[in-house]
C-alpha cells in the first residue's frame, strides 16, 4: 500500500461527489492510501489569481504548508483546477523569490511556512499510470468494458502548463486514453480531448460557453462515442449541466453523458454503479452503460438545472444611520 497526502478540493464535496466516491473505491484495490489534509481550504479556483496574487497564492500555499507537515513527499489531487493551482503556487514561489517571501509572510499569521519544492504535486491520473502502472490496473479488471465507445476528455488545465514534464504531450496527451484501453473500453478519435470547456464563461459569456460545449459534444458524437469521460469537475459540470441550455441555444438535441474516469475504472474493477456515483449525472449514462449490460440508477434531474428568475439574493444595505435603518426595517 502506497500512501499519498490527498487534497480533495471543494468540488468533491458538492457537484463532483461521484468523483470522490469512485476515487475512494478504486484506490483501495490498487494499493493507494489517500490521507486527506486536515483543515484544508479552497484553492481559489481560477478567479482569485486574477484579482490579487499574494492573497491568492497564500490561500493555495496554506494547503501546501499543511500537506508538508504530514511528512509525505507527494500531494495528490484529482481536480484539475486544484492540481494546477497547487503546482503553480509551488513553482512561482520558487521562481519569484519576492512572491515566495510575501506568501510566507502571510502564512506566518497561521503559524505556517512553505518551502517551494518540498512537495511533488501530482494528479491522481499520473499516480495511477506511473506508480500503480497499467499492468496492475489490467490485472485488477474483472469486468472489461468491451463494446463501450468512450471519448477521453482531459481538458485544458492538466497538460499545460506542465511544470514538471509529467505528461506525454501538451496538446495531445495520451494518458487518459491508456487508462481507458487498459480497462477494456474502446477509445474513439476525439480531437477535443485537451480543449477548453469554457470554465466559468457559462456565467459571464453564455454564448461563448455554449459554443465551446457544442464543439465538444458534436466532436464526440461525430466519433460515435457512447459517453464522454473526464478528469475535471469543472469540465464534467459544464458539459453535463449546460448541455440542455446548449441544445436550446443551437436547436440541437444532444444527449451525451459525461462522467468521471474513476467511475468507469470502478465498473471495470467490479464495483456496483451506485457505489460509484452513477445516477447523479444530469444527462443519464443509462443508455451508454446498457451497451455493456450494466443497469444504473436513474439520473437525479432530467434537463439540467434551472436558474431562479430573481437571481442571487442581495445583501442588506449598509447605512451609516444604524438606528434609522433598524426602525425602517421594523416598519
Amino acid at each position: 500500500m502506497s500512501t499519498y497526502t490527498f487534497y480533495p478540493g471543494c468540488a468533491m464535496e458538492s457537484n463532483a461527489k461521484a468523483y470522490y466516491l469512485s476515487l475512494m473505491e478504486v484506490a483501495k484495490p490498487l494499493g493507494i492510501d489517500l490521507q486527506e489534509i486536515e483543515d484544508w481550504n479552497c484553492c481559489g479556483a481560477t478567479e482569485y489569481v486574477g484579482m490579487n496574487l499574494i492573497p491568492a497564492y497564500s490561500l493555495i500555499a496554506r494547503n501546501l504548508a499543511l500537506a508538508a507537515k504530514m511528512g509525505n513527499k507527494t500531494v495528490c489531487s484529482a481536480c484539475s483546477a486544484c492540481y494546477l493551482n497547487l503546482a503553480k503556487a509551488d513553482y512561482y514561489m520558487a521562481e519569484r523569490p519576492s512572491l515566495g517571501a510575501a506568501v510566507n509572510e502571510a502564512l506566518t499569521a497561521g503559524g505556517l511556512r512553505y518551502q517551494p519544492g518540498a512537495l511533488d504535486v501530482r494528479h491522481f491520473l499520473d499516480i495511477l499510470i506511473n506508480d500503480v502502472g497499467l499492468d496492475k490496473l489490467r490485472a485488477n479488471v474483472v469486468r472489461p468494458l468491451k463494446g463501450l465507445r468512450v471519448a477521453p476528455y482531459m481538458g485544458c488545465m492538466i497538460p499545460r502548463p506542465d511544470y514538471s514534464n509529467r505528461w506525454s504531450d501538451a496538446e495531445h496527451p495520451v494518458e487518459l486514453e491508456e487508462v481507458l484501453r487498459a480497462i477494456g473500453a474502446e477509445v474513439v478519435e476525439f480531437p477535443g480531448a485537451a480543449t477548453c470547456c469554457g470554465g466559468h464563461m457559462t456565467q459571464i459569456g453564455p454564448e461563448t460557453a455554449y459554443e465551446l460545449i457544442r464543439r465538444l459534444i458534436s466532436s464526440a458524437e461525430a466519433a460515435q462515442a457512447d459517453i464522454m469521460v473526464t478528469v475535471c469537475p469543472m469540465c464534467q459540470m459544464n458539459v453535463d449541466a449546460y448541455q440542455s441550455e446548449t441544445n436550446r441555444h443551437f436547436g440541437t438535441n444532444y444527449e451525451m453523458p459525461i462522467v468521471f474516469f474513476t467511475q468507469l475504472v470502478g465498473l471495470a474493477l467490479g464495483f456496483a454503479p451506485d457505489k460509484l456515483g452513477f445516477g447523479t449525472e444530469i444527462t443519464s449514462a443509462e443508455k451508454a452503460l446498457a451497451r455493456i449490460g450494466m443497469d444504473i440508477p436513474q439520473s437525479a434531474e432530467e434537463g439540467g438545472p434551472r436558474k431562479k428568475q430573481e437571481g442571487l439574493p442581495m445583501p442588506p444595505c449598509l447605512r451609516k444611520n444604524v438606528k434609522g435603518a433598524a426602525e425602517e426595517a421594523k416598519a
